[in-house]
């Protein structure tokens, strides 16, 4: 196994999270090159995990805290880990070692850079980011949200645990229409599937639908919400992991315009 940083070369297989045979991801936009392009100046990193054979498998990336939806000083963040699991595509790559690769490797990186703790999140469902997992790999519980874990390894005594950024307001209702509220900061393309989907959704209503965007990559945005991805249906928070479908954003705006016009 080889961890490696990424490279011109493989962008845009990173922008696809590995998934380059998937046709979800043509969906998803090009919102993740433009996050990425935005947030490389500002610290961004990532590394991909190889196998023998030299077939990516693996990637991470982190980035300094300041620019997560945590708050904390001298850490970085892991915005996620993923191991390519599906059959589909370059095959299965899971239960081989490269997560544990990938996290020691940026815990090395972001030494060298003079962080004194990476912090990462986590759920407590058995599947993508488990805080589970994070936690057999040393790392302890700083703050919790509603089942949203956030874990840290400090790397010397004087580090200072991090904390979420919690929400501060909700969006508005507009009387007579139903309002599509979509916050997408552009890191996961799986978020930014659920907005790309609402957006069409929305606008094949017309005027009766109001679509309001908060891109949230601008760091004023988020700090103002205190919400980084999210989809608002009215006041109605929208499950977005996984990603809902086109069909089903539809039909939701669809009855809550129904209500509207009893």
């Amino acid at each position: 196994m080889e961890i490696v940083d990424l490279s011109p070369q493989e962008e845009k297989l990173y922008f696809r999270c590995l998934e380059d045979w998937s046709e979800e991801m043509e969906e998803a936009g090009g919102h993740k090159e433009h996050w990425y392009h935005q947030m490389a100046d500002r610290g961004l990193r990532v590394k991909l995990a190889r196998d023998d054979r030299g077939i990516t498998g693996g990637m991470i990336q982190y980035l300094p805290i300041e620019y997560s939806t945590a708050s904390g000083k001298d850490l970085y963040f892991v915005l996620c880990i993923w191991v390519h699991g599906y059959k589909e595509g370059r095959g299965n790559f899971q239960k081989q070692g490269m997560g544990k690769a990938l996290i020691k490797a940026a815990e090395e990186d972001v030494r060298l850079l003079g962080a004194k703790g990476l912090a990462a999140w986590g759920i407590s469902l058995p599947f993508f980011m488990r805080a589970a997992w994070f936690k057999k790999q040393g790392y302890k519980k700083a703050d919790s949200i509603e089942g949203m874990v956030l874990l840290w390894k400090a790397f010397v005594k004087d580090a200072e645990p991090p904390k979420w950024i919690r929400q501060k307001k909700q969006p508005e209702l507009h009387p007579g229409k139903v309002t599509v509220s979509a916050f997408i900061n552009g890191w996961c393309p799986a978020q930014n599937l659920a907005f790309e989907r609402a957006k069409r959704a929305a606008e094949g209503y017309g005027e009766d639908v109001l679509f309001r965007e908060y891109h949230t990559s601008d760091r004023e945005i988020f700090l103002e919400w205190g919400i980084s991805d999210a989809l608002y249906i009215d006041n109605h928070r929208i499950n977005t992991g996984p990603p809902p479908s086109y069909d089903k954003i539809k039909r939701i705006i669809g009855k809550r315009l129904g209500r509207l016009k009893i």
